[in-house]
């Protein structure tokens, strides 16, 4: 009897209802992310009047925050190869939620940070998660294109709670931010009943019905049953001991060491913006609405650099789209701070998003599909989780440098450091040793059959 290789049968199907299915949860999954990191930074303004907090002490909320995202990211991002991909990803939705629903009735900042800092724990975990279940369950032939897209749902999480500040901010307190979370809870038992675990999860507990049931929903037939043999062939090689120290075996040390600068620079950028973007343009003479926009123009260039990264992917590789995005993303920081004018301070700041976040939503993929599939999820949530060193410090260092007496627009410059970091990490990647190589030709793997 042949052996099937289920990885490949997904990589070779053509997209259908299966996988829509599996991009909505994925989308509403991060875009409820997006919402949650989003809310702290437009109702901090408001937040430190009530709490009667400085910058430099609403920066360490942030980092706190952050904090407790890198220990979701090391804890629960790498027991998605053990419990599971969907399981964790149930688990993140619930404790988002009904955590970040708590600290909207937080009396002081203690009690907010206690909660916040659970909440995000949830957080931390949700990403990789997502990430790697997305990127398991697309075909191959578009994949890079359906994950932007999926992580255009980070964006849209941020403008809908821009657009919330924009309407209610003023009439209502910054609480109602938080309260609106608990949608995550509400909606996790739909998500459990729905959502497909990851084939791998099921190949290495040998469970046939349901590899067989998922393949057969993913190419539209019913030639796949629980008699067939499934196996991942590139697995087998792999040498056998804890997650951490496989990312380093078959000379992927350097890689490895090169992701992580790379995604902690990019993490300090977003952080950065994410919390202080309102703020910085309060301080720089505009109004809270104006500020909100600002944050909407941000989500929008973040959407635009996923979208337009994720389809020139397909043409010139990863690594090609992604130096470009960097280096441009330095040049529009310089500019950010020098610029007077509000027309190109727009511009600029979606130029920024793109840059930014639509890197990280690039690098993502790109460290998923270099690690074989049995470390995909402990692969990328150890790159992620070492990145949230640049989630926790982004917040406290501008909030030093808002503390000083100078112009709070010059505080974009420090931006351009990361980016040109990041970039040259990049340069470092050995895609030689990667499970699949990038510029949209892929390795043939060897498998006794693809069926």
């Amino acid at each position: 009897m042949a052996t099937i290789n289920p990885e490949t049968v997904i990589a070779n199907s053509k997209f259908n209802k299966f996988h829509l299915l599996v991009f909505i949860w994925c989308f509403i999954a991060i875009a409820s992310d997006g919402f949650d990191i989003a809310v702290y930074g437009l109702g901090l303004p408001q937040m430190m009047s009530d709490f009667e907090i400085t910058p430099a002490t609403a920066g360490a909320i942030g980092s706190y925050a952050m904090m407790g995202m890198m220990i979701g990211t090391f804890v629960l991002g790498t027991m998605t190869d053990v419990i599971g991909r969907k399981r964790v990803l149930a688990i993140c939705l619930v404790i988002i939620g009904l955590f970040n629903f708590l600290a909207g009735f937080a009396p002081n900042e203690t009690v907010f940070v206690i909660f916040r800092f659970i909440a995000s724990i949830g957080m931390g975990g949700l990403m990789p998660a997502v990430i790697s279940l997305m990127a398991e369950y697309s075909p191959r032939k578009n994949r890079a294109m359906i994950v932007a897209l999926m992580y255009c749902g980070y964006s849209i999480g941020t403008i809908g709670a821009s657009l919330l500040g924009i309407y209610f901010l003023e009439y209502l307190s910054w609480r109602l931010f938080f309260w609106v979370s608990i949608f995550t809870v509400v909606i996790t038992p739909f998500f459990l009943k729905q959502f497909p675990e990851s084939i791998s999860f099921h190949l290495a507990r040998g469970n046939k019905e349901k590899i067989a049931d998922i393949l057969n929903r993913a190419t539209g037939t019913d030639k796949y049953s629980a008699a067939d043999e499934y196996a991942i062939p590139d697995t087998a090689s792999v040498e056998k001991g804890l997650p951490f120290k496989k990312i380093f075996s078959e000379r992927k040390a350097l890689s490895t060491i090169m992701f992580w600068i790379a995604v902690i620079s990019c993490l300090l950028m977003i952080s950065g913006l994410g919390t202080w973007l309102p703020n910085i343009m309060q301080e720089s003479g505009y109004g809270v609405s104006s500020a909100m926009i600002f944050t909407m123009t941000l989500a929008v260039g973040q959407m635009s650099g996923s979208l337009a990264g994720g389809y020139m992917v397909d043409k010139i590789g990863h690594r090609n789209v992604l130096l470009t995005l960097l280096g441009t993303g330095a040049a529009a920081f310089v500019l950010l701070s020098l610029t007077g004018s509000t027309v190109l301070l727009f511009v600029l700041i979606a130029v920024a998003g793109a840059c930014t976040a639509g890197s990280q939503n690039l690098i993502n993929p790109y460290i998923t599909m270099f690690y074989p599939s049995d470390i995909r999820g402990s692969g990328l949530s150890i790159a992620v989780g070492m990145g949230r060193i640049g989630s926790i410090t982004g917040p406290l260092l501008i909030g030093w440098v808002l503390m000083t007496n100078m112009p709070a627009q010059l505080s974009f410059l420090g931006f351009a450091l990361p980016c040109i970091t990041a970039f040259c990490a990049l340069l470092f990647v050995q895609e030689q040793y990667g499970t699949e190589v990038q510029k949209g030709r892929f390795r043939k793997v060897k498998e006794a059959a693809a069926v």
